[in-house]
């Protein structure tokens, strides 16, 4: 508080004749003190949100000026492949990109050297010298087979673009979507598949194992809020109605957001109820498709094992060869010719 006095004590003190700009920024305009933002203040807010496609290519001209790009790179398609990165991001990727060419050899960045520094920025660094039992790894290939089946079958979900089941970062497996254009609004049929894909690897254990496992945790953690949310900020319940509930209290400089419930004891028990409606639902329906899917799952699951890391199209092949009747080969992997392709590229969101 007493900063914050003397902040506003030194502000006050400027002459208008002086010609002194006065800027700041900050990532919390939650927790700003009401008094900082009055007039002879700093009172002329500027919004900068993340970059949109267009932004995104020139901050890579920007940071690919003076470095030496190989001829197969295409930064228009980087930029479409990177949504929800923000400058410092993009710039962190084009040095990953050349830390990773000059590390493979190579004197110029090409478009595999940014397709990796792709996967490192958004999932972390793959942890090589952590060791699973070949029952973890099986039980991790069925989870995220199980997000993939999902996300690959529902007509809503975005596609995927890249499942592993090597350690990275500090998830164990990650399926990875990559939304076909960017995406300002959801509507609520986009947010249901969501949820059936964040309930695929638990079901899919279900299905496959009898019983659930502990890696379903970050699954039912984003699902849960996801549901709350419909529920209470986004009129998606009708029981509850279009109402948004649980304004956002005065905030003081150095206190987080205060969620102040505003409304009654009957009305929570509603909300927990829809809640738990929409997230029951919700695996009734993963549950419904992995069924259906079964074949797949298998394939995909078993193409794990092989290859440890495939793309969203040959998920999508695996997933159209056991509709079609195919059947896993010798030693349990899939038939000869189905082996799944390790290529890499654009990631967006990283499960479990």
């Amino acid at each position: 508080e007493q900063t914050l006095n003397q902040m506003l004590s030194e502000m006050d003190g400027f002459e208008a004749s002086e010609g002194i700009v006065m800027m700041a920024a900050t990532n919390r305009p939650d927790i700003l003190d009401a008094a900082l933002l009055r007039p002879g203040r700093f009172d002329r807010q500027v919004t900068v949100p993340l970059p949109e496609l267009a932004d995104r290519r020139a901050i890579l001209d920007v940071h690919c000026k003076h470095k030496h790009i190989g001829v197969d790179v295409d930064l228009d398609v980087v930029a479409r492949g990177t949504p929800g990165m923000s400058g410092a991001d993009l710039a962190n990727l084009v040095n990953e990109a050349a830390l990773y060419a000059v590390r493979s050899g190579e004197d110029r960045i090409d478009m595999a050297s940014f397709e990796a520094a792709r996967d490192r920025v958004l999932m972390g660094q793959r942890r090589e010298s952590m060791a699973l039992s070949d029952e973890e790894k099986e039980a991790i290939a069925y989870h995220e087979a199980g997000h993939a089946v999902c996300a690959a079958v529902l007509t809503h979900a975005d596609p995927v673009h890249k499942v592993t089941i090597l350690p990275t970062g500090m998830a164990l497996g990650v399926t990875m979507q990559l939304p076909i254009e960017e995406r300002h609004i959801h509507r609520q049929d986009h947010i249901e598949d969501s949820l059936v894909v964040r309930m695929g690897g638990r079901i899919a254990e279900e299905l496959v194992f009898g019983v659930y496992s502990t890696g379903a945790n970050n699954d039912l953690v984003g699902s849960t809020e996801l549901a709350r949310k419909m529920v209470r900020e986004w009129g998606m319940s009708r029981r509850v109605g279009p109402m948004a509930w649980g304004s956002q209290g005065q905030v003081f400089l150095g206190e987080d957001l205060m969620h102040t419930r505003d409304y009654s004891d009957e009305t929570a028990r509603i909300i927990d109820e829809e809640v738990e409606e929409i997230l029951r639902s919700s695996e009734e329906r993963c549950r419904e498709t992995l069924q259906r899917e079964r074949k797949g799952l298998d394939l995909v699951a078993r193409a794990l094992l092989e290859h440890e890391t495939i793309d969203g199209a040959e998920v999508d092949r695996l997933i159209a060869l056991a509709r079609n009747g195919g059947a896993p080969g010798p030693n349990g992997h899939p038939p000869e010719g189905s082996g799944a392709g390790a290529r890499e590229g654009a990631s967006l969101t990283a499960d479990d």
